[in-house]
């Protein structure tokens, strides 16, 4: 981590400790707290206040964490838009690669395209982004509604079909987007 300060607590509007629909399989989900896109129809507007929420312990979330991981399957984390907060998560996401075998999804209102921009003036969003699996990005928009009742085909978790899945770990890696089917 390059920022040498220690931030031991977030700013969180709850948290999900077992979700079936924030990603594949069982998933604790982190509902951030704060968000700038505030996308029309969002499904999650009382997240959007910078000063809602409340303040958690990040050494509690990663202990709940730990000892729930044999039940779980991965960690999402949802919003609000916790790239808002990376800095307050890069403890937790590389706490559960050090200490779990969990997958860690990412849905965010920025694209990658911006992610990998804003890398340039804050590398400390690199070191938050070579923890997470998959990052869901892009706005909601509700005109692009994914539904699989208009789209059989339509990937599952996400809001609008807009958002892609991208497989963080192997995009770094290829230098170029990889998206998950």
């Amino acid at each position: 981590m390059t920022n040498t300060k220690k931030i031991t607590k977030i700013r969180l509007a709850g948290i999900s400790p077992q979700s079936l629909v924030n990603g594949e399989g069982l998933r604790t989900v982190l509902f951030s707290q704060g968000c700038k896109h505030a996308c029309p129809e969002c499904f999650n507007p009382e997240t959007w206040s910078f000063t809602g929420g409340k303040w958690f312990a990040i050494d509690k979330i990663i202990a709940d964490i730990v000892k729930q991981q044999d039940y779980l399957d991965g960690v999402t984390l949802s919003g609000g838009d916790p790239i808002e907060q990376y800095e307050a998560f890069i403890p937790i996401v590389e706490a559960i690669k050090a200490k779990t075998k969990l997958n860690i999804w990412c849905y965010t209102g920025y694209t990658w395209e911006e992610l990998l921009k804003k890398i340039k003036t804050e590398p400390n969003l690199l070191t938050f982004l070579k923890s997470i699996d998959f990052l869901m990005d892009g706005r909601f928009v509700k005109s692009k509604l994914s539904s699989k009742a208009k789209d059989p085909k339509a990937y599952p978790y996400r809001g609008s079909t807009n958002q892609r899945l991208i497989d963080v770990q192997k995009s770094l890696k290829n230098k170029q987007t990889v998206i998950k089917n």
